[in-house]
């Protein structure tokens, strides 16, 4: 099986908790704590299990099969030509 991998922009500085929400690496923040609780979460390849951890500009969160980036929001919109939005409806 193959990582999903894919870049989310975040402005300053984000809680875990709400990056994995955010980046809908789980459906509700209740799955988010469960996920982060259980040691399933990994921040840099590192395990963490606190939600209060703060992400910043670069850090890698991965849950197995999937991990995003944590990317800086400059304001500037951006095109993507391999957007599918068929991977994001049945994520």
């Amino acid at each position: 099986m193959s990582m999903q991998e894919f870049e989310v922009p975040v402005s300053g500085t984000i809680k875990l908790g709400q990056f994995i929400k955010l980046a809908s690496l789980a459906e509700t923040g209740g799955h988010a704590k469960e996920l982060i609780a259980e040691g399933h979460v990994q921040v840099n390849g590192e395990v963490v299990t606190a939600r209060g951890h703060v992400l910043h500009d670069g850090d890698v969160v991965s849950i197995p099969g999937v991990r995003a980036t944590v990317t800086a929001d400059d304001g500037e919109p951006e095109f993507d030509d391999d957007f599918d939005p068929e991977k994001w409806r049945n994520m």
